[in-house]
């Protein structure tokens, strides 16, 4: 590593929306400036909870573990995932009523990601889960179980939004048209955030940075696609060029201010739900 550049070990999800986002960056397209960036693909919810002791300068997180981390974390402008309208997908093997579901077990892909929180707003505390990796909840779905346990219900994130059909799967709830007709907002779902004791150059040159990398994929998007591709699970190309779209947009450029307002919204209400246990003011880089 050359030393006179600072690292910048970078935390991601092995998904296609975030492959796309930082495939400037992983295969050298724009000029990192001082900052050599070091990239660890893992699940989100590890990296939720890898958030909660700082281990990365720069990482994908929930916008629900954000409510643990703000002190830890601020908020960069862009990369974000926002589902203006469409979301995390509640599946089963056969079609029921919403209503139903409540007091049978759902697969989640984890306790800090927005989906769950999401699920909490719709539903209440009235289920019980077991914790499945992402990339397995359809199977362990359509199986019924998963680990011994029994699996009423899937909360599908990522690709699987769009491929649950193969498996027979019945979408219930899209909880993204959910949360639009309750509040009128996209469901912010997932957000990029710089450790705060970086500091505030730092903070600004790599959110700008990371704004070149989406751009320069939008800009370039065929083959920043076909890299993309390689991470989607069950996608062909038309899929996965639909799947980006869903989550690499101009919210990912930049929140904007209904952006912004649509993360407030979200935790004040967690917090009002009993959710998250404090008020969470988001704090973003300008």
């Amino acid at each position: 590593m050359n030393s006179a550049k600072q690292r910048i070990r970078v935390g991601h999800s092995p998904d296609p929306y975030d492959a796309f986002m930082f495939y400037a960056l992983a295969k050298n397209k724009i000029d990192p400036g001082n900052y050599e960036f070091q990239h660890e693909l893992v699940d989100i919810e590890t990296l939720n909870r890898r958030a909660l002791k700082a281990e990365l300068e720069l990482t994908a997180i929930s916008l629900h573990a954000y409510a643990q981390l703000d002190e830890l974390y601020i908020l960069c402008s862009c990369g974000a995932s926002v589902g203006d309208g469409y979301g995390p997908i509640v599946v089963t093997r056969q079609p029921v009523e919403l209503a139903s579901l409540r007091d049978k077990t759902f697969a989640i892909p984890g306790t800090m990601t927005t989906a769950y929180l999401a699920l909490r707003l719709c539903l209440g505390n009235s289920f019980s889960y077991v914790i499945v990796p992402f990339d397995e909840i359809l199977e362990a779905t359509a199986a019924g179980q998963y680990a011994g346990r029994q699996i009423d219900a899937g909360l599908v994130i990522h690709e699987g939004q769009l491929t649950y059909m193969n498996q027979q799967l019945h979408s219930i709830v899209d909880l993204g048209v959910w949360w639009k007709g309750e509040t009128g907002l996209p469901l912010p779902l997932g957000a990029n955030a710089l450790r705060r004791d970086l500091g505030t150059q730092t903070h600004v040159e790599v959110n700008q940075i990371l704004g070149q990398s989406i751009r320069y994929a939008l800009d370039h998007r065929e083959e920043a696609l076909a890299y993309a591709l390689s991470f989607g699970r069950g996608l062909d190309q038309q899929k996965a060029d639909s799947f980006v779209g869903m989550y690499v947009n101009d919210w990912t450029l930049d929140f904007g201010d209904r952006g912004r307002e649509s993360v407030r919204v979200l935790l004040e209400k967690a917090y009002e739900a009993g959710v998250v246990s404090k008020k969470i003011v988001p704090d973003f880089i300008c």
